[in-house]
């Protein structure tokens, strides 16, 4: 080809992908509008609050100085820390993130930054974690790491994880790793850059809550997120310092922005894990399905339907198709588990108990499972305790993990 003719097929390609990225934008924004530019100045008005959550932060995102931003989307090379608590308002819905779009954010309104610190080193952050973990009984002490995908704003992450801790009524602590989106439609291979970079990181958060003295460990990724942290995982699990069993939690996946090749060849290296990963999957995805059209028609594994395929290779499917999102491009489901409890609460808890073997496909509130009969067989295999579920049959856990924590939390 000649280079006349290369350059006309690259500037083609870009006309093609700028037209799709403007068609695409408005449903990328969603109904509501984004956060604005302080949404994260801190409020000391008089608490109105139906709850306040205190958040960790590990960032490979550059600290911003302006007023109510504190992190941008720009990289950094060493990790940085942070604490945050976030009050939710009493006008709040299930599923729903009331991010302040206002000026200054509304505390009866808008879910609202109460208090808001730097932490200058990981012995910082650990100690701050061993505190929130210490508010539990022992053998009870969780921690949950959440990590956000692709076009997120810092203060978009951190209020999507408090919408989650909320709904969940959450028992374990609630971290959010956050590497440099700059929330950007434009940017989605500058994004996906600053996540393969953020890998490193992403390892020594894992590893700093591990060593916390957390008794067990859950991580859940959402989107582009997800390519990092299976990237990490893969890191750990070849470097011949793996993790504790024992504390490993569960590994959620929520619509994960990942080739189905290149996963399939990460689990082969995994190996089958000792608990199933749970990989939430929907097939009506608009963002995903975006994805795949940059990708080259590649499938996106959180859009994947060869269900079974995945089973075989360690993983439990929650597939949400049929599920009608909140928000207009079908991306965000996995942050309505909570909200679906109740209908899921007694299939759980059988299950949990061992009063019978789940079947391996089981649909409840148009949610499907596949695999599910994994999880009880991983746990006996794996010599891992078999799961108890409080007996008045509450949820734990992250919003996204309704199932997992649910039905895999020792």
């Amino acid at each position: 080809m000649s280079r006349k003719s290369s350059r006309g097929s690259r500037s083609g390609f870009a006309w093609i992908v700028a037209l799709a990225l403007a068609l695409i934008a408005p449903v990328l924004a969603g109904c509501a509008g984004r956060p604005g530019p302080d949404a994260l100045s801190v409020i000391t008005d008089e608490d109105v609050s139906i709850g306040t959550h205190t958040l960790l932060v590990a960032s490979a995102r550059a600290r911003d100085p302006r007023p109510g931003v504190f992190y941008n989307g720009e990289r950094t090379p060493e990790l940085s820390f942070a604490k945050v608590q976030v009050s939710v308002p009493p006008t709040h819905k299930p599923g729903m993130v009331e991010a302040p779009t206002q000026s200054p954010p509304n505390p009866a309104t808008d879910m609202v930054v109460r208090e808001a610190v730097y932490r200058e080193t990981p012995k910082q952050f650990t100690a701050d974690l061993k505190s929130e973990l210490a508010k539990y009984p022992a053998g009870k002490r969780q921690a949950v790491i959440f990590v956000h995908g692709y076009n997120t704003l810092f203060s978009e992450a951190l209020y999507r994880l408090t919408q989650m801790a909320e709904d969940s009524k959450a028992t374990g602590v609630p971290v959010l790793f956050t590497w440099a989106s700059r929330g950007e439609i434009a940017d989605y291979v500058y994004d996906n850059n600053s996540a393969t970079a953020a890998r490193d990181r992403l390892e020594e958060t894992i590893r700093l809550v591990f060593d916390s003295g957390a008794d067990q460990v859950s991580i859940v990724a959402h989107s582009m997120g997800n390519w990092v942290t299976v990237e990490a995982l893969r890191q750990i699990q070849i470097s011949g310092k793996r993790l504790p069993v024992e504390k490993i939690g569960n590994i959620v996946l929520a619509a994960p922005d990942i080739d189905v090749d290149v996963f399939k060849s990460q689990l082969k290296r995994f190996g089958k894990p000792p608990k199933p990963f749970i990989v939430i999957v929907s097939s009506d995805d608009k963002a995903l399905a975006f994805s795949n059209f940059i990708a080259g028609d590649k499938p996106r594994l959180g859009a994947y339907t060869q269900d079974t395929e995945l089973v075989e290779l360690g993983a439990v499917v929650v597939d949400m198709s049929k599920v009608k999102s909140v928000d207009g491009f079908n991306h965000a489901k996995f942050a309505q588990l909570a909200e679906m409890a109740p209908e899921l609460r007694g299939m759980i808890t059988r299950a949990a108990h061992g009063e019978a073997t789940p079947p391996s496909n089981v649909e409840v509130a148009g949610i499907r499972f596949v695999g599910l009969d994994r999880v009880r067989a991983a746990q006996v295999t794996s010599g891992l305790p078999v799961v108890q579920v409080p007996a008045n049959g509450a949820v734990t856990g992250d919003a996204a993990v309704v199932t997992a924590n649910s039905v895999a939390q020792p």
